[in-house]
């Protein structure tokens, strides 16, 4: 689809780096280490600090998170993993990448986030329950409702993996008004789930050019994820004995620098020193980068306030958002349309999400329409306007213009 080469194309998402991020990606570059060094312990130190967690462990990106998230639930052939429909193909993957069966329930219409009362309802439903494990996603930004989530999941024993590729910054908050902000707990803490992802592509909150990260509290899950991560290797000796090939102790064996066990079947998802760089740099720029977003997303809600007759806007988030997404939906149709002029007119719009379970390998799987209503409902009438922290007051004001001209047009 052509668009107005004569006016800058604003895209929906993009990173924003600066000196000091270029200048730590130097730093390394000149060091020892450019892999495997100190770089991914004092980030996932630092992440964990942010969030509130106890440990993190980085990875090469969210789906590398997500996969091994599911390998570490012990999730596989035969068990169901629950997910959204809204949300990028690779929070329903991770399932099959395991062996497992995804399910997709509907969303909330109101928080365009997985629906906890359906999640209920299929929990506590006659079928022969097989879900071993749940991945809420926290849809634009907005965190899921966990507390509900959370009851609904460990009364019936099944592993919470919060898919926070959206949230990084976000809180749980209560959603009466004026309650105080320290009531509320970041995203990543874990308070509600057992592990928390994370993405760093270019368009998210802060980016590392591709990469990942999971959070834990839990020591055991922890251990494992490191395992994983690095081809199923650790320098410990394996529980079973008659396993091992060494005939040494334990305590000869660990003063053997060499020695190293392969006890699981793992990836080489590690995350390199150089990204990790970036990744602490831009750390350090979050908060700035969230009131970034914030200030945009509310321009947009007052700006675009006369068009209340023909548009959706987002849900009203009593402060707990990280607004990765502005997306708003049309009352009236003709989405296709609307999308038409304003990326002819050099707005990156996009379409935040077609349904999974649309997708033609989804459907060779058996997975058919009307199956979840409300995001179906939500996908005909959805578009995203940019939203990035280097946006300028004139990008603003222009995606406003558009949006006007080609919504109203369109009506």
């Amino acid at each position: 689809m052509a668009h107005d080469v004569s006016r800058k194309f604003i895209p929906y998402g993009r990173q924003w780096i600066d000196n000091d991020d270029v200048q730590a990606v130097i730093d390394v570059l000149k060091s020892d280490w450019l892999t495997q060094g100190p770089g991914s312990r004092e980030f996932e130190k630092k992440f964990a600090e942010y969030c509130g967690s106890k440990y993190a462990v980085s990875v090469t990106s969210g789906t590398a998170a997500l996969h091994l998230a599911c390998l570490a639930a012990e999730a596989g052939q035969g068990d169901e993993i629950i997910t959204s429909p809204i949300t990028f193909a690779a929070s329903s993957n991770c399932a099959l990448y395991v062996g497992a069966a995804p399910v997709f329930l509907d969303i909330d219409p109101e928080t365009i986030c997985l629906d906890h009362r359906k999640l209920k309802d299929y929990l506590n439903s006659s079928h022969d329950n097989k879900a071993k494990a749940i991945i809420p996603v926290h849809f634009a930004g907005l965190p899921c409702n966990m507390e509900e989530i959370s009851q609904s999941a460990r009364d019936n024993g099944l592993v919470i993996i919060e898919d926070a590729c959206h949230a990084l910054g976000a809180e749980y908050g209560s959603q009466e008004q004026n309650k105080k902000t320290t009531d509320r707990v970041k995203v990543g803490s874990c308070k509600y789930s057992d592990m928390t992802v994370f993405s760093f592509h270019p368009v998210k909150h802060i980016t590392t050019g591709e990469g990942g990260m999971i959070t834990t509290n839990n020591t055991e899950l922890y251990e494992k994820l490191l395992m994983l991560r690095t081809h199923g290797i650790t320098k410990k000796l394996t529980t079973d004995t008659g396993l091992s090939f060494s005939k040494l102790k334990e305590s000869q064996i660990t003063a053997q620098d060499y020695y190293y066990e392969m006890q699981r079947l793992g990836f080489n998802y590690r995350l390199t020193d150089i990204q990790c760089a970036l990744g602490i740099s831009q750390l350090k720029k979050l908060d700035i980068f969230l009131e970034r977003r914030k200030s945009i997303a509310d321009y947009y809600n007052d700006a675009l306030r006369e068009l209340e007759d023909y548009i959706i806007f987002p849900p009203d988030d009593n402060g707990n958002h990280a607004w990765h997404l502005y997306v708003i939906q049309l009352k009236t149709g003709g989405r296709d349309e609307v999308f038409k002029k304003l990326r002819e007119n050099g707005i990156g719009v996009q379409v935040h999400y077609i349904p999974v379970y649309f997708h033609p390998y989804y459907r060779m799987m058996g997975y058919k329409e009307r199956l979840c209503p409300h995001a179906e409902d939500y996908f005909h009438r959805a578009i995203t306007l940019p939203l990035y922290p280097s946006m300028d007051r004139g990008d603003m004001e222009r995606v406003v213009e558009e949006v006007f001209k080609a919504v109203k047009g369109g009506s």
